[in-house]
């Protein structure tokens, strides 16, 4: 039985989409919401410099690929491990500065391609059933009236599930091996049928890996959990923080109600508050 590395570790992500243009092209093309007469038949990565650079606090568990079709169409795929409320942002961000950048100074606008922002997080960021979320540019009264240009795909990799999804065969495929295929397992046999994710899983075994990758993988891994961690106590501080204050609130409320018949001490000791407080509530009733 092999050992697969998770392929959402931006190492793995990276080694298995950034390198191998038909097995992005079959993943894209899979993913995103393009038309049949509008699928990816060929496509180049771009340059470096032409991808978004971030700071190195903003790194972690998040993967990059930009690439460009035969029709000059930019696509971006990123990878969110944990969930963070600027992500949004940051994808709308980065598409915007895609759709900018195609033109050099002087280059007519009629020139610009469509952008497409793939963003796949590996978490739970809204409450509802669905875990696919198609955003682009719409005439708010007459919906079928689009500007091109930008386009959002969003996917919350928890939510899905291979028996209820409503996705094409493909589709559903690549998010199964995004989702399953990790640690010691026997390969699913529909996995292992399409070629394209047989060889991605392929190069997702352990033993393609080197010892000093192996090393950055797990250091990645640790990360993940240890940034996961902070935000989860974060939100935990937040929540305790509000229901303190929430207590704090009523207490007063109580006070102002008792301002007309106790006087400050009784009104002190039944809720709890300084005297000093009770005061002030007495000194700001008119």
């Amino acid at each position: 039985m092999a050992r697969y590395l998770d392929p959402k570790n931006d190492l793995v992500f990276k080694k298995i989409f950034g390198g191998h243009p038909l097995l992005l092209m079959d993943f894209l093309n899979a993913l995103l919401p393009l038309p049949d007469d509008g699928l990816i038949v060929s496509l180049s990565y771009l340059p470096p410099e032409q991808i978004p650079v971030l700071p190195p606090e903003n790194r972690r568990g998040i993967v990059d690929v930009k690439c460009t079709d035969q029709r000059g169409r930019v696509f971006i795929v990123e990878m969110q491990m944990y969930w963070t409320p600027s992500f949004f942002n940051r994808m709308l961000f980065n598409a915007s500065q895609a759709f900018v950048m195609q033109l050099d100074p002087g280059e007519e606008y009629k020139l610009l391609q469509p952008v497409y922002a793939l963003g796949i997080i590996n978490a739970v960021f809204e409450q509802s059933d669905d875990w696919y979320h198609h955003y682009k540019i719409v005439n708010i009264e007459k919906s079928h009236r689009t500007i091109d240009g930008l386009q959002f795909v969003f996917i919350e990799l928890p939510k899905f599930r291979a028996e209820t999804a409503t996705a094409k065969k493909v589709r559903a495929l690549w998010l199964r091996f995004l989702n399953e295929v990790k640690g010691e397992l026997e390969p699913p046999a529909e996995l292992l049928g399409h070629p394209p994710i047989h060889e991605a899983m392929t190069l997702s075994r352990e033993a393609a890996f080197t010892r000093a990758e192996l090393a950055a993988y797990q250091s990645v891994m640790m990360a993940i959990s240890n940034e996961k961690s902070i935000v989860t106590d974060s939100i935990e501080l937040g929540i305790e923080k509000g229901i303190e204050i929430g207590r704090q609130n009523e207490k007063l409320a109580i006070a102002k109600n008792l301002l007309a018949v106790m006087d400050n001490a009784t009104i002190a000791n039944l809720t709890g508050l300084p005297p000093e407080t009770v005061q002030k509530l007495r000194g700001n009733v008119v």
